[in-house]
């Protein structure tokens, strides 16, 4: 991992960072307005500073900057060439609150749901139920049920028993029902095992094994009251690469060129999922939105046209690249105990239930105090969390400044899969969320206390 040793003052690190990840943001095509600074030796996010909002909303803290967010969603809409009927659906696993729904319609996204709950929120917010992609690998009764209701606009379809249960209740609201076949593309992303999809082995989709995939065709149509539109493949998360994109486009549309041959049926829409990758630390070498969906739409024609085929109306579901640097999480510092010549831990008021993530797959973050920014970042920590688990460590060997109870510790890059995957382990409570902008902070998920954590206890 980086270093910050080298470094003679955390600021020149923290310059070194946000130019070098804004830098990355704008050779996406589209101007960035940064609203990181530094003032008087404090971080500021969109204008406020990060010491106040601790002060206001208690710790841990989910910040988001809202002005990242709407400038991200815009340079997909502008790279996917949207405006020619492609679309962009957030994936709503990554972070999803009745402002993101709001934020990401007024971008003109569409949005990925793979819950009841999900789906639920989106109905609440007055996201356009049309404009919903419901995944899922084992959808239930209820939520099937909830989606027909709501007439969400595509069922993206796991599994035959799952297709059988879409036909009935349709059949039961008179509606004929827009789906598409999640199906395996065969594809190994190299990202971490927990996050690779694509493969053959896989709990998601129809796999190309025998004559699977054409048999699921064949059944979807022969069910009167669903009408398949469309095919889905999602490959991983976390993936750095173009070629596994372009590999999983000329495998779905051969499906497509199959397909029509053999049953005479045009699918008209492809949906090629998401998992493109983010900046967490030096370590990562994402890719430009334009890059990966300028592959992408290249790859698209270039096949289109050997196979003769009409170009489907294309969809991405990036999450993870839309929210991921647009989050930040403060704690404050508690506990400081130094095991001599072994290790010193610096511990936090949050840890795996606000971030669960380092202890699923060991993910690495760049963090700093945020109220000591002028001071060197030379003292070596481990930056442990307050649960009763020996993994329950943030980072390990980090270089920040020098730690003291009451410090704020910003930890950057925990817009996406922090709040979402929230648990109330050892009945913690879950943290506040604040969008920031032009010097003003709006909260859009309130803090827990310990009323809502019984609430539901009889």
């Amino acid at each position: 991992m980086y270093n910050l040793k080298k470094w003679t003052t955390i600021i020149e690190f923290l310059w070194w960072f946000f130019y070098n990840l804004l830098e990355y943001i704008r050779s996406w095509g589209y101007e960035v307005i940064w609203t990181m600074e530094i003032r008087e030796n404090e971080l500021f996010i969109g204008g406020v500073s990060t010491v106040e909002l601790v002060k206001k909303y208690k710790s841990p803290l989910y910040v988001m900057d809202e002005q990242l967010l709407r400038d991200t969603c815009r340079n997909y809409y502008k790279s996917f060439k949207c405006n020619e009927d492609n679309r962009v659906a957030f994936a709503g696993k990554a972070f999803l609150t009745l402002e993101m729904c709001r934020l990401i319609h007024e971008e003109g996204l569409n949005l990925d749901v793979v819950s009841g709950g999900e789906l639920y929120t989106a109905y609440k917010a007055g996201f356009p139920m049309e404009k919903i992609y419901f995944h899922g690998n084992n959808k239930t009764l209820d939520e099937i049920q909830l989606g027909v209701e709501k007439r969400v606009g595509r069922f993206v379809v796991d599994n035959l028993e799952e297709m059988e249960m879409i036909n009935e209740i349709a059949a039961k609201h008179g509606v004929i029902q827009d789906i598409y076949l999640r199906l395996t593309p065969g594809i190994e992303a190299h990202t971490h095992e927990y996050i690779q999809t694509g493969q053959i082995d896989s709990k998601f989709g129809f796999a190309p094994v025998g004559n699977t995939i054409m048999e699921a065709v064949k059944h979807a149509l022969s069910l009167a009251n669903l009408r398949l539109i469309g095919l889905h493949c999602h490959i991983g998360s976390q993936i750095f690469e173009i070629k596994p994109y372009e590999d999983a486009a000329e495998i779905m549309l051969n499906h497509i060129a199959e397909i029509k041959r053999e049953t005479g049926h045009e699918i008209k829409e492809l949906d090629l999922g998401g998992g493109f990758g983010v900046y967490y630390t030096e370590a990562d070498k994402p890719r430009s939105i334009e890059e990966y969906c300028s592959a992408i739409l290249n790859k698209v024609d270039e096949t289109c046209e050997r196979l003769g085929l009409a170009k489907p109306v294309l969809t991405i579901e990036p999450g993870r690249s839309i929210v991921g640097n647009a989050g930040t999480t403060l704690y404050t510092i508690g506990a400081i105990k130094n095991i001599e010549n072994v290790r010193k831990y610096v511990s936090v008021d949050g840890g795996m239930t606000d971030n669960i993530r380092p202890a699923l797959y060991e993910a690495k973050y760049d963090m700093s105090i945020v109220n000591k920014l002028h001071e060197p970042a030379d003292e070596k920590v481990t930056i442990a969390g307050k649960c009763c688990e020996s993994g329950d460590i943030l980072m390990k060997d980090i270089y920040i400044q020098k730690p003291e109870r009451g410090d704020i510790l910003a930890v950057f890059t925990t817009g996406a899969y922090g709040f979402s995957m929230f648990s109330n382990y050892n009945k913690n409570i879950r943290p506040a969320v604040v969008f920031v902008g032009n010097g003003q902070e709006k909260i859009v998920s309130k803090r827990q206390d310990y009323k809502d954590l019984l609430g539901l206890e009889i």
